[in-house]
């Protein structure tokens, strides 16, 4: 198994781990805020970009876990927390520091002009599949320009 495990401790890392969890899936029970621990995490299922090229008819995607530590506080906005079973698309990681750093906001830009918002003490950001990748006929396509 060629499974995929990233750590993110700069803006830059950061983006590398957004590449990759560019176009993942996950419900809304698979959301954790850990406050006591400063832990926010997500159970996705992701697009497995890395085996995307070519003219292919069949693609991967795999189960994953996104973590984020340092995480003093959450919010939402444009989706609905006590529906379980809705399912979010996640598009991006952004980071916006705040004063001279590391401390700011991690965004996750979710599909549906929804997002979830981060404020962190600094980066440090794990993605680690954890279970075999499975076919999908299925290769999001995102607008020109978008």
């Amino acid at each position: 198994m060629d499974a995929l495990k990233l750590l993110a401790l700069d803006e830059e890392d950061l983006g590398v781990v957004s590449a990759h969890v560019q176009d993942a899936v996950f419900k809304v029970a698979g959301i954790l805020y850990d406050a006591r621990h400063r832990h926010f995490s997500l159970v996705i299922n992701r697009f497995v970009w890395e085996k995307a090229e070519g003219k292919r008819r069949n693609f991967e995607r795999r189960r994953a876990v996104l973590l984020f530590k340092c995480v003093t506080a959450v919010r939402s906005l444009g989706f609905d927390r006590n529906d379980m079973d809705a399912v979010l698309d996640l598009l991006a990681l952004r980071f916006s520091v705040k004063g001279d750093g590391p401390e700011g906001t991690i965004e996750l830009v979710l599909a549906g002009e929804a997002s979830i918002a981060l404020d962190v003490e600094c980066i440090e950001a794990q993605l680690t599949d954890t279970g075999g990748a499975w076919e999908t006929a299925f290769k999001p396509r995102h607008p020109e320009g978008a």
